[in-house]
């Protein structure tokens, strides 16, 4: 798939898109960031947006990874069941009729009465082992707006586990009692780590969450200090969560962005567990090029 004209690989996001594109050697000699995900676009629109990435980046082969293949997006591409791997996804890529075009689907687990679902993660999990970034085996997270802790058998994406700790900490600025109190950035700092150490060793997020307000009020919480201890409480419960299911004592392999695996190596390190961390955009291309090797 990767041909003499190169590829155009897509992570196609709910409200962002990130857009890459390959040379015939693999490298990337363009990239566009926008907030064209797939909420922005009507339904019938799709065919154009497309084309017009097209004319912008080349008339190469497209992949396209992420909620493009959702039933909210483009053509739906179905999920693919654990255990999942670099070929099994491949094999799975769903053709679009009439076009170079390529969409990945995503993996679910349903093993043992369980119901998850992902969508973009799985090229930068399957990604990261086929680009030897990370050793078969390695319990890995992907912190993000819906976190993915997972299991890997060898080369296999066994089992994971999906915590919604972006996506609260969101809801919480916006339209919570905290909404006014969690402006300020995050930063893995004094504050983070108060919030982790209190996730952690109380295990009651929900009452936590309510004594920001109280702390504020009361004066044993400094205003600008919110944001991170929230942060912490969240972040902290995420990771309580991840390290119960993945199990084990080997160092934690964090792929994503750089500002998110600090936060998560912070919080993994005050729980007394090792970490690594992984440039989710390598992970991403590492992936694309595996998976355009094999289609």
């Amino acid at each position: 798939m990767l041909s003499e004209s190169g590829l155009i690989a897509v992570d196609w996001g709910t409200t962002n898109r990130r857009v890459f594109v390959l040379d015939p050697s693999g490298e990337v000699v363009d990239r566009i960031t926008d907030g064209a995900g797939v909420l922005s676009i009507a339904a019938n629109e799709f065919p154009a947006v497309v084309g017009a990435l097209r004319e912008r980046c080349g008339d190469r082969p497209m992949l396209l990874a992420g909620m493009i293949g959702s039933n909210r997006g483009w053509i739906e591409a179905p999920y693919l069941d654990c255990p999942a791997t670099i070929d099994t996804l491949a094999a799975a890529l769903v053709n679009v009729a009439g076009q170079d075009v390529r969409i990945v689907p995503g993996v679910c687990d349903r093993n043992q009465g369980r119901a998850d679902v992902m969508r973009g993660e799985e090229v930068q999990l399957l990604g990261a082992i086929a680009g030897g970034l990370i050793a078969p085996g390695t319990p890995t997270c992907h912190p993000g707006t819906h976190a993915k802790w997972v299991r890997l058998d060898s080369a296999a994406l066994a089992s994971f586990r999906t915590v919604m700790t972006g996506e609260m900490f969101a809801l919480l600025r916006k339209h919570s009692l905290l909404a006014g109190a969690l402006n300020d950035v995050v930063t893995p700092g004094a504050a983070f780590e108060e919030g982790v150490k209190v996730a952690l060793e109380r295990r009651e997020l929900l009452a936590d969450l309510f004594s920001i307000r109280a702390r504020i009020l009361l004066g044993t919480l400094a205003p600008e200090d919110a944001s991170s201890f929230g942060s912490g409480l969240l972040v902290g419960s995420d990771v309580a969560i991840g390290m119960d299911f993945v199990g084990g004592t080997d160092a934690v392999a964090l792929i994503g962005e750089p500002g998110l695996t600090d936060l998560y190596a912070s919080a993994l390190a005050l729980a007394g567990r090792q970490s690594r961390r992984i440039d989710g955009e390598a992970a991403f291309l590492a992936g694309v090029k595996a998976l355009a090797a094999r289609a």
